[in-house]
């Protein structure tokens, strides 16, 4: 009996981890679909031959999906199912001769730097001119858009330098000629992404240059949302806070993970600032633009942390009142600093902490939202779900923050547009709305 042929120009590409590997892959499905590939993401199946998976290898957790995705396709493999299987990204850079001993299944593993090389084994010339060009995996409403690369900060718990390493800026006015051409495209809002934000432009401007990157990227037509992620606190400078206040298209938004509160712990973190220089960092952003959303990532079971550095951070999480708010627990990285250091919360303990900050969390949320009931917020609405359009305020970024719900039986809004909603009533992370003129 004669079996059908696989195509061999069929590629799947799955990616884990954050936004910005996300980035890396709309990349990558770019150039593969410009080489003659016809690329899908983020699912496999029958006579697609090729698969390539993105890993994320930032904590145990990450690392252990990582893993499991990749023997997952390695068995399919050995099944017959697919003919090539090669893997990328974070976990790849950083355990590729580990990797490669324990999973001979995969035909090659590629750093988080060496998109050429994994191009050049498809048989795929790197294409220069293509440079800030991608594939959108997102809805055509909104994107990422990575301004640089790898991170200085010595952080005693993060393994990002190992496996990005040093902070790379690109150069503004390709930043510019990107968010052109996603512009043309649809794109709406634009998420700056990097491992440090406020680092932009250091190192080939000599200075931070983030404020001026906003004012050029809201000049291009089309762009009505810029929203900002992941900034250091230590040192931050207040001209990005002013870019905020004076720039209608940038977001009234702010992530910024703290990953701490109590001093002896940020001290060991290495986070270069104090419990008090935090709080008065936070009421200085809040008197500048006092309706701005501060997103911030806290960190649990690191090493040494006692009953009462949590019983701090805790209360600091109450203080603050955060707008939104994630909880990781403390994953014990090889190489660095913080490795030699004795891993001394049971797992167990660390999990019911981050429960417990969740839960803090979880009541904050609900009472700032019940102070939106009322009133009349811009919302652009990202997909229809269940009976209900779904979109975002300003101050939500997709997939991570609250969502506004949209009754689409009385109502009806085009995905990618924007409408006024008023606030009809709220729970914990939604809100519910009717659409008004």
């Amino acid at each position: 009996m004669k079996t059908k042929a696989i195509k061999r120009d069929k590629v799947s590409v799955i990616t884990l981890g954050c936004s910005k590997n996300l980035v890396d892959s709309e990349v990558m499905m770019n150039q593969l679909q410009h080489g003659g590939y016809d690329v899908q993401h983020d699912k496999w199946n029958k006579g697609r031959n090729i698969v390539i998976v993105n890993t994320c290898g930032f904590i145990d957790k990450a690392k252990e999906e990582s893993i499991n995705t990749i023997l997952e396709y390695a068995d399919a493999k050995s099944n017959g199912k697919i003919e090539k299987l090669y893997v990328t990204g974070c976990l790849s850079q950083r355990y590729k001769d580990n990797l490669e001993e324990e999973i001979p299944e995969v035909d090659a593993f590629f750093g988080t730097m060496e998109l050429p090389r994994l191009l050049k084994t498809l048989k795929v010339d790197y294409q220069h001119e293509l440079v800030g060009e991608r594939l959108l995996t997102t809805p055509s409403h909104y994107a990422y858009m990575k301004i640089s690369e790898g991170c200085n900060r010595t952080c005693s718990f993060c393994a990002i330098p190992l496996m990005r390493g040093k902070h790379v800026s690109r150069p503004m006015e390709e930043l510019v000629a990107e968010a052109k051409k996603l512009a043309k495209q649809g794109v709406k809002e634009i998420m700056l992404i990097a491992q440090e934000l406020t680092f932009y432009g250091l190192d080939i401007y000599k200075k931070r240059r983030l404020p001026e990157l906003l004012k050029e990227l809201s000049d291009v037509e089309g762009i009505e949302w810029i929203r900002l992620h992941y900034a250091y606190p230590a040192q931050f400078p207040m001209e990005i806070i002013d870019a905020i206040a004076e720039n209608p298209k940038v977001c009234h938004y702010l992530d910024m993970p703290l990953q701490h509160a109590a001093d002896n712990i940020l001290t060991s973190m290495r986070r270069n600032i104090t419990n008090a220089d935090t709080r008065a960092l936070i009421h200085k952003i809040r008197e500048r633009v006092p309706d701005i959303a501060i997103r911030t990532t806290m960190l649990v079971g690191y090493p040494g942390e006692t009953e009462q550095d949590f019983e701090d951070l805790k209360q600091f999480i109450t203080e603050m009142r955060f707008d939104r708010l994630g909880v990781f627990t403390y994953s014990h990285e090889e190489d660095t600093r913080a490795h030699i250091i004795a891993n001394d919360v049971p797992e167990e303990l660390k999990e019911e902490r981050a429960a417990e900050l969740m839960s803090v969390q979880e009541e904050i949320s609900r009472e700032l939202n019940q102070l939106k009931v009322g009133k009349t917020f811009k919302v652009l609405f990202d997909r229809k779900e269940g009976g209900y359009f779904i979109g975002r305020t300003e101050f939500d970024s997709p997939e991570v923050d609250n969502e506004v719900l949209v009754d689409a039986k009385k109502y009806y809004v085009r995905i990618g547009d924007f409408a006024n909603v008023k606030i009809t009533s709220a729970e914990e992370f939604d809100l519910y709305g009717e659409v008004v003129e």
